[in-house]
């Protein structure tokens, strides 16, 4: 069967979404039930097109989270199972580390925190380290104190969208591409009635893993008005062939906080690459790989949506500052210079850029955890921010567990 094949009339379970949270999710379903008829559905001409495949590559270890979330568990357990996977399959994978500097007194506080957060996650090898410790695993990165996560590791997540893909075919699934979810409904037998591009299909139950609709398919069902799905643009700028062995690893700042993003860090893919990022700005579009896209539609609900003035008031002087940072990539190259003294705005060019999805609820609290609604026979991911890639075995062995 070709993955361009039209959607079958009918199935047991469909999966709408081929990031890889779906496909992780679709291959679950289909190793516990070898007989079910499970049918992926994605509405791009390709797998992983967006924030599968839009990212620093980068498993994380479960510093930043706050302890008792599914974040904080998912993200320990599913780099776990994610490295065995990789190795097994012979997928990359590099545990590099990661470095988190304190660059002056401000930070010292908040890296406490992480410390705190990270050995109560069980987060393996955690180490504080001073100045001259900070040089012996980053030769290049100068700060006051730094914390550093030996188990934090790279991957490529297209790659490892796409074998999960081939498990599921392997086990009888069908994978249909060019099959956008438009609508659906209860099909009035118990079941699901789901509308796509590529035809109707009816089925037993559906999960949605569709990440920046993730919001309009749920309401679509009768699902919470909120979170809403606000998109935030990720920029990166890259380091100059010649000038990677800045960084062996990653080097990270202390975050804020009180926001989700870990701010302007630096990054060896495991390509060699040394990207410097990401920004983090609204944008006017769900798909602004390009910063000036505009959809009407997708600026109206942002716009329309009290939460974003809530944030955006709250938040005001990130919310300039990232858009500073978008608009003038300079200010980026400052940032991660405070960390990395050696690195000069000429040893940057212009590098990838990814939207992830945002969930925010209408008093501008950003969601911060994995948020799972069921709706009768719907399942519907409403939030899978970073770690989702990290956690995505383990996300997908938890959402099986609620669609059987």
């Amino acid at each position: 069967m070709s993955r361009t094949d039209r959607p079958p009339p009918a199935c047991d379970i469909a999966v709408a979404g081929g990031g890889i949270l779906g496909l992780a999710t679709a291959r679950e379903l289909a190793l516990r039930e070898p007989e079910a008829r499970i049918c992926l559905l994605e509405a791009e001409p390709r797998l992983a097109a967006h924030q599968s495949s839009h990212n620093s590559g980068v498993v994380h270890a479960g510093v930043y989270y706050a302890p008792g979330s599914l974040r904080a568990r998912l993200c320990v357990e599913g780099a776990a199972s994610l490295k065995e996977y990789c190795i097994e399959r012979g997928l990359p994978w590099r545990q590099s580390g990661k470095l988190i500097v304190a660059s002056d007194a401000r930070g010292l506080p908040r890296l406490d925190e992480l410390e705190r957060r990270a050995n109560l996650n069980g987060v393996p090898g955690i180490a504080r380290l001073g100045p001259d410790e900070i040089v012996e695993v980053e030769p290049e990165a100068r700060g006051l104190a730094g914390l550093h996560s030996p188990a934090t590791a790279v991957t490529d997540f297209a790659a490892v969208a796409a074998s999960f893909a081939d498990d599921l075919e392997a086990s009888g699934g069908s994978i249909h591409v060019g099959a956008g979810v438009t609508g659906a409904s209860d099909a009035g037998t118990g079941g699901v009635r789901i509308s796509t591009t590529g035809g109707t299909v009816i089925c037993e139950r559906a999960v949605f893993c569709a990440g920046l609709q993730s919001d309009r398919l749920a309401r679509s069902m009768g699902g919470s008005p909120e979170p809403v799905i606000v998109p935030v643009r990720g920029g990166y700028l890259k380091v100059r062939a010649g000038r990677e062995n800045l960084v062996r690893g990653n080097v990270y700042p202390v975050p804020d906080p009180e926001l989700p993003f870990l701010g302007a860090h630096l990054t060896r893919t495991f390509d060699g690459s040394l990207l410097i990022g990401p920004t983090a700005m609204i944008v006017a579009s769900r798909n602004a790989y390009r910063l000036t896209a505009v959809d009407r539609r997708d600026l109206g609900g942002t716009v329309r949506w009290p939460g974003t003035w809530k944030l955006m008031r709250r938040h005001w002087r990130s919310t300039v500052n990232e858009a500073a940072n978008s608009i003038r990539p300079s200010r980026l190259v400052l940032e991660a210079a405070r960390m990395v003294p050696a690195l000069t705005w000429a040893d940057v060019e212009p590098g990838p850029a990814g939207v992830r999805a945002q969930a925010l609820d209408r008093e501008g609290m950003l969601i911060e955890d994995f948020l799972i609604e069921n709706l009768g026979n719907t399942t519907h991911v409403r939030n899978a921010p970073s770690p989702a890639a990290t956690s995505s075995l383990a996300l997908a062995s938890l959402i099986a567990d609620q669609v059987l």
